[in-house]
């Protein structure tokens, strides 16, 4: 008896242990991230992200242009030079042309897909860049309209840039990575106005050479996107379903297999196919007749009303006319090094702004930004008005770096990083062509007024009209501004369709079980 008593003891703690490493695995299987957030995988993503973006640093080198070069176009000592006039033409004209980058971003997204539109995008940029180079050295009225046709194509280049690269992030991501691939246009950009920046501090008589200096970078960009492959998302919508299984293997960390055998992959190519073919079984409509339904107009106001706030709390004004602006708002430093901490000070808070938006949220990161932004203008407008803030010392620096670093932090980053969240599939291309065309034309017309309204109201007051904006922006994000983080494409976009989020969703689960559990006895 003792000894079968031993043997099933002996049986019971073997059969015990084989369940606990039972037990133990399936706890470090549960524990396995999903293949989309798998080191090999989030690899892929981020490397295409990166070379899908190296072409958008010519935005912000094209933002930066006015303030790296207008000293030297404007001086009347060269054979060639522009009146104020011109040079308020040469700052703006960029920005009125987007519109139509804009526009046709959302045209060749849709028609000739993702990786195509960044080619014809490098290709357009390189062009402009060697206008830029090569105007006349003696005919005034040649030097003037060869500068505004360059402008006027890199404004097409701007325009092209704001949605290609953060559509390809968004569609290759999962969602806990797609918040930081997403940034990584505004780092672009931020990185591009960084780099116009030291360059003029370097260089400061001769924008020829610094436009040949943009245009051999521009090359390099155009290489970096031949590699590239296809967004699934885009070829399974063109029923090029073969390829589409490809690129999701290759973006999940598998080889580029015909077939998809991972279950949790195959369940996300199949969830897309679903949603694709509904798209396509229903009646087609105009992205115009589309404007009627919640998840396509609420979006699309949002979005734009956000771009409006961007410009009119003059972020851009800052950029384009960076030196200028510190040399008149009282800055004792050299006002080309004050552009380079500017450009510093945007580069360095954009980078970690992935992290950022997913620790904070969308709505707090906006709340946070306007309410400093607006601080920051009205500390510029009072230094030189009121007496106790005029003893203050660097106060102008450190107000104009804090206006950068906290628009940054929010207002500035928020529009191009949801721009590629809010959108459906359906109307993605076309949506956020409109409403980057939207919001360059604005800035268009602030950057085009902002030197009149300066001569006429004084840069006090302007500070001060920029502060009023950004707090009526705060209460833009406070009332109307949706919280996506950690949130699918489809959920947003149910969010949208429903007017209720997941979580609402979850508590109306949870207490209709309530009510009808039945009382334990």
């Amino acid at each position: 008896m003792d000894e079968q008593h031993q043997n099933l003891n002996q049986n019971g703690s073997e059969s015990n242990g084989k369940q606990a490493r039972i037990v133990s695995g399936l706890d470090r299987l549960l524990k396995t991230p999903p293949p989309g957030e798998q080191t090999r995988a989030v690899r892929r993503q981020v490397i295409a992200v990166i070379l899908a973006n190296v072409g958008v640093f010519s935005t912000g080198m094209t933002l930066a242009m006015p303030t790296a070069t207008l000293h030297q176009l404007k001086d009347t000592t060269e054979p060639v030079h522009l009146n104020d006039s011109q040079a308020s033409w040469f700052a703006s004209v960029n920005a009125l042309s987007a519109p139509i980058g804009g526009l046709l971003s959302g045209f060749l997204l849709d028609r000739i897909g993702r990786k195509k539109s960044l080619i014809v995008l490098n290709v357009l940029i390189i062009l402009a860049w060697i206008l830029l180079a090569t105007p006349s050295e003696s005919d005034q009225n040649a030097f003037f309209w060869q500068l505004i046709v360059s402008r006027f194509m890199l404004g097409v280049g701007m325009g092209l840039a704001s949605a290609p690269p953060g559509v390809y992030a968004a569609e290759i991501s999962v969602p806990k990575t797609r918040g930081s691939l997403i940034l990584g246009t505004s780092i672009s950009v931020a990185g591009g106005i960084t780099i116009l920046y030291g360059i003029g501090y370097c260089i400061r008589d001769d924008f020829r050479l610094i436009a040949l200096i943009c245009c051999g970078y521009q090359l390099v960009a155009l290489l970096c996107v031949l590699p590239l492959p296809e967004s699934h998302c885009w070829l399974l919508s063109k029923k090029r379903v073969t390829e589409a299984k490809r690129s999701l293997n290759y973006f999940r960390g598998f080889n580029k297999s015909d077939e998809i055998t991972h279950p949790q992959v195959l369940e996300e190519f199949q969830l897309l196919q679903k949603s694709l073919q509904q798209r396509n079984t229903a009646v087609k409509e105009s992205f115009w007749r589309n404007l009627h339904e919640p998840e396509v107009y609420k979006p699309l106001v949002i979005l734009m009303s956000l771009f409006a706030f961007q410009q009119l709390t003059g972020i851009f004004v800052v950029i384009v006319f960076a030196v200028q602006i510190s040399q008149e708002a009282g800055i004792e430093i050299d006002p080309f090094m004050c552009a380079v901490l500017i450009g510093l000070a945007r580069l360095i808070t954009t980078c970690p702004m992935g992290y950022i938006l997913e620790w904070w949220g969308r709505r707090r990161a906006g709340i946070i930004s306007t309410l400093g932004m607006s601080v920051c203008m009205f500390l510029l407008a009072g230094h030189s008005q009121i007496e106790i803030l005029k003893e203050v010392p660097y106060l102008p620096v450190v107000a104009i770096v804090g206006f950068i670093v906290l628009s940054t932090l929010g207002l500035y980053t928020l529009p191009f990083f949801m721009i590629s969240e809010l959108f459906p599939q359906k109307v993605r291309g076309p949506a956020s062509g409109l409403t980057v065309a939207v919001g360059m034309f604005i800035s268009f017309v602030v950057l085009k007024t902002y030197p009149g309204i300066k001569e006429y109201l004084g840069m006090s007051n302007c500070f001060i009209i920029f502060g009023v904006m950004a707090l009526f922006a705060l209460i833009f994000v406070y009332l109307a501004l949706p919280e996506t983080r950690r949130r699918t494409l489809l959920e947003i976009e149910e969010q949208f369709r429903s007017g209720r989020s997941k979580s609402q969703n979850q508590a109306d689960v949870e207490m209709k079980e309530v009510f009808v559990r039945k009382p334990e006895e």
